[in-house]
């Protein structure tokens, strides 16, 4: 291999990494979302907030890192696919992080009030989108089209926890209207981890694809 091959590899290298470091900072932001939610901490839910702007500038850092590698080296072939896969990785990493945010911005809302259902549920569908996340982003890393389709398929059970929380909330408000205004706020916090399953999901899906050249 000769030099410009290897300095093209150590910098998609690199690339892979500043990409897997964005996924953990966008997972310790969805698992810091919900303990803000339990534990009513508003000083955490403004600090999730307040970082969102660091997942949006690695965002920007991964797409001109993506455009120099292809622009620089022209890349082709398999190099070529997986930089326009990282590159759209970034994007879905960018969005889970707005929903981590979102979720911190209802927890402000609701913060001073008791909370009129069990938590448990919800810190369960948060780890569950957590696991998806890290096994999606270790799929890609390692090409496991195994790992990506259980992502993919565990993906069922957050939209089941999505629907049985949804459900008993509406229960619960339409027995009492006071505890509307804070059960539409626990759906919202609900469906933004259910988003983040389906961005976990598309992450797969692009590694199936860019594995396979086959769509589920």
């Amino acid at each position: 291999m000769n030099d410009s091959r290897k300095s093209f590899h150590k910098e998609l290298k690199e690339l892979e990494n500043e990409m897997l470091k964005m996924g953990s900072i966008v997972g310790e932001s969805i698992q810091n979302s919900i303990e803000a939610l339990i534990k009513k901490d508003l000083k955490l839910a403004e600090q999730i907030i307040k970082e969102d702007d660091i997942i949006d500038d690695y965002e920007v850092l991964l797409e001109e890192k993506c455009t120099r590698l292809i622009a620089l080296q022209q890349p082709v072939a398999i190099d070529l696919r997986k930089i326009i896969v990282i590159s759209k990785l970034a994007t879905d990493l960018e969005r889970i992080g707005d929903n981590a945010s979102n979720i911190a911005y209802r927890v402000k809302e609701i913060a001073a009030d008791q909370h009129i259902i069990e938590m448990s549920q919800l810190s369960e569908m948060s780890s569950l989108v957590v696991k998806q996340l890290k096994d999606s982003l270790k799929s890609f890393v390692d090409m496991d089209i195994e790992l990506a389709k259980n992502v993919v398929e565990n993906d069922l059970k957050v939209n089941k926890y999505d629907k049985e929380f949804k459900a008993e909330l509406i229960k619960k408000m339409s027995k009492n209207c006071k505890q509307i205004a804070q059960g539409t706020s626990l759906m919202f916090i609900s469906r933004f981890l259910e988003r983040i399953g389906d961005h976990s999901t598309n992450i797969c899906e692009r590694t199936i694809y860019m594995k396979t050249g086959k769509r589920l």
